[in-house]
């Protein structure tokens, strides 16, 4: 039986449904997904094209010339429609350079995936974010990547944000018991304190 189809609901647990707290990111391996953006936030937040713009005020755009390396990560969200490949994948977008930039001096990273099908729609945006090394390194995640991705993007966005003349409120919760603390099952062996942000974001 369906879950709902609830916008009442912030979200529901995808292990309920079959699904995972990481994503796929190589064989028996994932990247947590460590934010998620409540289905009781503004409705025109939780498309994409209003996440985008919610995104851009966090200072996230899309990648350099549109160009990505590597294939996309699939997440089973546990809401009947499987393992689906990310809506969309944003990086930090500098002052000068924009995301360009980030590809060379590295910086914050998200992958956005959405909770929507038949079995649990809570309409809840699930982002697994991590923070990147500079090309250098080969662009991988720092070591407290995934913590510190997390925590980088509640400051930029916990308050008021504005871009495009629209203005939104962030309210923010941590959760704990979805992921697992440590480094078990994650992707480059990184460690994870098993915290979850959920964002409440009202457009005002």
């Amino acid at each position: 039986m369906p879950l709902a189809a609830d916008a009442a609901v912030p979200f529901y647990d995808p292990r309920i449904g079959g699904g995972s707290m990481l994503d796929r990111a190589g064989t028996g391996v994932g990247e947590p997904l460590n934010v998620i953006i409540s289905g009781q936030s503004s409705p025109e937040v939780l498309t994409e094209s209003g996440f985008y713009q919610y995104a851009l005020a966090l200072g996230f755009a899309e990648e350099c010339l549109d160009i990505h390396l590597g294939a996309p990560m699939p997440a089973n969200l546990g809401d009947g429609h499987g393992w689906v490949n990310q809506t969309v994948e944003l990086r930090h977008n500098y002052a000068i350079g924009g995301t360009c930039a980030e590809t060379v001096f590295g910086g914050n990273h998200l992958r956005l995936f959405i909770q929507n099908g038949p079995l649990a729609d809570s309409g809840a945006l699930f982002l697994a974010v991590s923070k990147e090394e500079d090309l250098a390194e080969g662009h991988t995640i720092t070591p407290d990547g995934y913590d510190r991705g997390r925590d980088l993007l509640v400051a930029g966005a916990t308050g008021t944000t504005k871009h495009g003349g629209v203005e939104f409120q962030t309210d923010v919760q941590f959760l704990t018991g979805l992921l697992q603390p440590g480094s078990q099952g994650i992707n480059h062996d990184i460690a994870i304190d098993g915290k979850v942000a959920l964002l409440t974001v009202t457009v005002l």
